[in-house]
């Protein structure tokens, strides 16, 4: 959902805050972007021209791409940029709307982010426990397959915060009187 012009509320106020709080980590992970390009192209050139390679540089790739994707969902939801089948929703009452975020928030987002932690806890967790590092020969130490591996929960939680973010703001739309309930107060 759009941020739009509502009065600033306590639930306003904290719904902006995690707004924010996704909205920068998605802006800092963004620049891995730009790396990914960078040691990609070092990989091609060290690969074609000098016939040598790195698996570590190879597997640092791999590591960026999965940041990106886990850690931007949630900036990617918050900005409004996600993939929504648009039948309906662009056509619908900013009230109607609301009901829809809040709907598709608590049935929806909700229950596949705790799905997500739950199921990749054991996974990471053990992960941990045995302080894993690459299969590959070259490849790279612990922490950082394992560090990897956290992002899926992570991405969980940080999309929790944003569906509460969203359903907050939902809340908040629909604690407005419809006009027609307004014109029945003021007559």
């Amino acid at each position: 959902m759009a941020k739009s012009a509502l009065p600033a509320t306590k639930l306003s106020r904290f719904a902006s805050k995690l707004r924010l709080i996704n909205l920068c980590i998605g802006q800092g992970v963004a620049w891995l972007s730009f790396f990914i390009v960078v040691i990609t192209s070092v990989v091609v050139v060290e690969r074609y021209w000098f016939a040598s390679g790195s698996i570590r540089l190879q597997e640092s790739i791999s590591f960026m791409h999965a940041a990106v994707f886990m850690l931007a969902a949630a900036y990617t939801l918050a900005s409004g940029d996600h993939v929504r089948v648009d039948i309906f929703y662009s056509q619908m009452s900013t009230r109607n709307r609301a009901w829809v975020d809040l709907l598709g928030s608590a049935f929806l987002l909700l229950p596949f982010c705790i799905f997500l932690i739950w199921t990749s806890w054991d996974y990471v967790g053990t992960s941990w426990v045995i302080q894993e590092s690459s299969s590959e020969t070259g490849g790279l130490p612990y922490p950082f397959p394992t560090i990897m591996k956290s992002f899926i929960p992570i991405a969980g939680a940080l999309l929790i915060l944003q569906g509460v973010a969203m359903s907050l703001e939902a809340l908040q739309i629909l604690q407005i009187p419809k006009p027609s309930e307004q014109r029945a107060q003021q007559g």
